[in-house]
């Protein structure tokens, strides 16, 4: 039995799927070698252009890291080796030239909550819920999730759910920026498929340029942001992709 299974809905479109339900689908040192694997990938066939994450079952999207397993980690190093590895995994995630969606089919706690915040897109079941839950264990995130977190709900509210330890429902999760979409049970994949079809109408080159563009509004100043989007869209306006569509188009509207 895989620990992660993984689909093609259609040739553009990649959906892997944690596979420990009975763990509550945690990520042991099997499913991190399998999303290692995986991501690598994922850059180098172009043909993907949306990579979805979800799990199986309705109860866990991912329950944090496995502690039974990650007992064998004893020192600082043995620690820092793995953050690290599971930090490229997510900094892979997070930049990829395909965009992805986090397809959020249950609970997430601790390290499933940094999982889900290196997606583009955040699609939740409306009975989800979020626990940042790390300083149970007297840890602070290790994956990236403490410095997405703030990135999209603030330094208060972020530092209050981990200090707290505060479940957040779907509702408050939406309302924060945490999570872009709820759905019921019954139509979340089918909603998640759906958009991942639209989204696989761009391909690849167009992909990379919007993820880019939008990564240095955030980084660059509102001057050196503009001036960059300009040189994008020049570039893609000389492209003959874009003439043929317009062609294309043109050539309907007089019919």
């Amino acid at each position: 039995m895989s620990v992660l299974e993984i689909s093609q809905p259609n040739p553009h479109i990649l959906w892997a799927e944690i596979n420990r339900p009975a763990s509550g689908n945690a990520i042991n040192f099997e499913v991190m070698d399998a999303l290692d694997e995986l991501t690598l990938q994922l850059n180098d066939n172009e043909d993907i252009r949306v990579f979805v994450l979800s799990a199986k079952g309705h109860k866990f999207f991912a329950s944090g890291g496995d502690l039974k397993e990650f007992t064998v980690l004893k020192s600082e190093a043995d620690a820092a080796k793995m953050s690290k590895k599971m930090g490229r995994i997510l900094e892979r995630i997070e930049t990829a030239d395909c965009f992805t969606i986090a397809c959020v089919n249950g609970d997430a706690y601790g390290g499933g909550c940094e999982i889900l915040l290196a997606f583009d897109f955040r699609i939740a079941v409306k009975h989800a819920r979020f626990g940042f839950t790390q300083t149970k264990f007297y840890l602070p995130p290790g994956w990236g999730g403490l410095t997405r977190l703030v990135e999209r709900v603030g330094t208060s509210t972020a530092l209050l759910w981990l200090g707290s330890r505060q479940l957040v429902d779907s509702e408050m999760a939406i309302m924060s920026g945490l999570i872009d979409e709820i759905h019921g049970s019954d139509t979340l994949k089918s909603s998640v498929l759906e958009l991942s079809e639209k989204l696989a109408s761009n391909d690849r080159r167009m992909i990379k340029t919007l993820k880019k563009g939008a990564s240095e509004a955030g980084r660059l100043s509102h001057k050196d942001s503009i001036k960059m989007e300009r040189i994008s869209f020049a570039r893609l306006w000389a492209d003959e992709e874009h003439h043929s569509r317009v062609e294309e188009f043109l050539g309907r509207k007089k019919e």
